[in-house]
């Protein structure tokens, strides 16, 4: 745990890092001597776990301190260490885990470290970005966008450039078949010379003597009512892929 004593006795100071030391060696321990010099630490990361604060100090007392560490993007826990016991109930009032009077007994001071651990909010976890995967890079009307390889279902080439097609939409872009499948080849699987489709996107492959290539062999994608050829020399590859997705 990572404590900053705040009291403007030095050897109440001294006398709370001795105490702490014999609760847990392990603990981090910084002190204060008032609340300007206790803000600029507790402003300082890492982030402090507990805060022992005397009440009665010269300039800003522990109360109004108390307030201050409230507002806080990340608060430590607060207990009150002072010789006064009648702001008991204010020291409540403002959340604090727990108000010790001195002299410290070091059994009570393991019970207010304790209660202490119990109120110490853990960090936020901040989601981890989402990972599409691989992308493809489109230049559409003037606009760039990635698109993730996950959504695609095939590139065709045409005469001078290549068909993207999504489930969404298709789009037009650089580049030459033969880079695409050499540079993704767990994501794109070559069915023609003019052909990749997403591997995830086959679903079958059919005989459709009506395209008159390929002895009339075809695959169905999910997602699309397009069905694509697929030269001879494919086919065994085609087949392959689809015994293997799931």
């Amino acid at each position: 745990m990572r404590i900053l004593v705040v009291d403007d006795e030095l050897l109440a100071r001294k006398r709370l890092r001795t105490l702490l030391a014999e609760c847990d060696t392990r603990h981090q321990v910084l002190d204060a001597s008032h609340a300007a010099e206790a803000l600029a630490l507790l402003h300082q990361p890492p982030a402090f776990d507990a805060v022992l604060l005397d009440i009665h100090m010269p300039g800003q007392d522990g109360m109004a301190l108390a307030h201050q560490i409230q507002r806080l993007p990340a608060p430590p826990v607060i207990v009150f260490v002072t010789a006064h016991a009648e702001h008991a109930l204010a020291a409540f009032e403002i959340d604090a885990a727990d108000y010790l009077t001195k002299p410290v007994r070091l059994q009570r001071l393991r019970q207010a470290l304790a209660k202490a651990g119990r109120s110490i909010k853990p960090p936020a976890v901040v989601p981890a970005a989402k990972d599409d995967g691989p992308t493809l890079l489109v230049s559409d009307q003037g606009r760039t966008e990635r698109i993730p390889l996950a959504e695609v279902l095939y590139i065709r080439a045409e005469q001078k450039y290549l068909t993207l097609k999504t489930t969404a939409r298709s789009y037009v872009i650089d580049g030459a078949l033969t880079d695409l499948e050499a540079r993704h080849p767990q994501e794109l699987v070559r069915i023609h010379r003019s052909l990749l489709v997403a591997r995830h996107a086959l679903r079958a492959l059919e005989r459709h003597p009506e395209l008159g290539e390929g002895d009339g062999w075809a695959v169905r994608l999910r997602g699309s009512t397009d069905v694509l050829p697929v030269s001879r020399r494919q086919v065994a590859a085609v087949r392959e892929v689809l015994m293997q997705e799931p």
